[in-house]
């Protein structure tokens, strides 16, 4: 994103303008990015520091590596002693200031690299706890199929939080496994989905034709 918008601001501008990011997301996730320009790139550090608010999906039962679905499951787990009020009751343990061990796959800094480099490179990966608070954690539309529990949820919490660490700790809390199906930052601070823009969006405002789509022959 930073890239695309680089490309389009700076044809049109000179000297160059600065443009950066205030926070990353998962590369299966999606929602609120915060992308700054100019002057407002002075502003990265302090946009970092705003709450978040996800929704998502997790799937209890199993796990994989990384907490989703990047990878494919390495081990299941029985749910049938689960019940929909040991979930509501586990969640909300999690409410408050609490301990969080960030996802080997991360951007999480280990001797000056990316966590996620080194675990993509079949690298053990150690990370320290760090302290989170997490606002609100609310579930709903809990579904149960076969020996598999599916769930909605929203999160509001602060900066340095990982979604797919609590459905890591989530089901460990219920005796089970679990990890994240799908993830949407819906807001980050006072910045909401609702008011946010797409990449075709912004090519359109800055007068750009759309993005070239690749077509794929059978």
């Amino acid at each position: 994103m930073v890239n695309l918008v680089k490309l389009i601001v700076n044809k049109r501008s000179e000297p160059k303008i600065k443009v950066g990011h205030a926070g990353t997301l998962d590369p299966l996730a999606t929602g609120v990015l915060l992308v700054c320009t100019g002057k407002m790139t002075k502003q990265i550090e302090s946009l970092q520091e705003l709450g978040k608010t996800y929704t998502g999906t997790f799937l209890i039962g199993a796990t994989t590596p990384c907490f989703d679905l990047e990878k494919p499951e390495d081990a299941t787990f029985p749910v049938a002693h689960i019940s929909d009020q040991s979930i509501l009751k586990a969640v909300q343990t999690f409410v408050g200031s609490i301990n969080q061990v960030p996802p080997s796959f991360s951007a999480a800094w280990v001797d000056g690299k990316r966590a996620y480099d080194l675990a993509r490179a079949g690298q053990d990966v150690e990370l320290r706890s760090r302290i989170i608070t997490i606002d609100e954690f609310s579930v709903s539309n809990i579904q149960r199929i076969d020996d598999r529990i599916t769930m909605e949820f929203k999160v509001r919490c602060s900066k340095g939080t990982y979604i797919r660490s609590l459905a890591r700790d989530l089901g460990l809390a219920l005796g089970s496994g679990a990890y994240l199906t799908s993830l949407c930052r819906t807001a980050i601070g006072p910045y909401c989905l609702e008011d946010s823009i797409s990449p075709d969006q912004f090519r359109e405002m800055m007068g750009v034709p759309p993005a070239r789509r690749k077509v794929e022959s059978n």
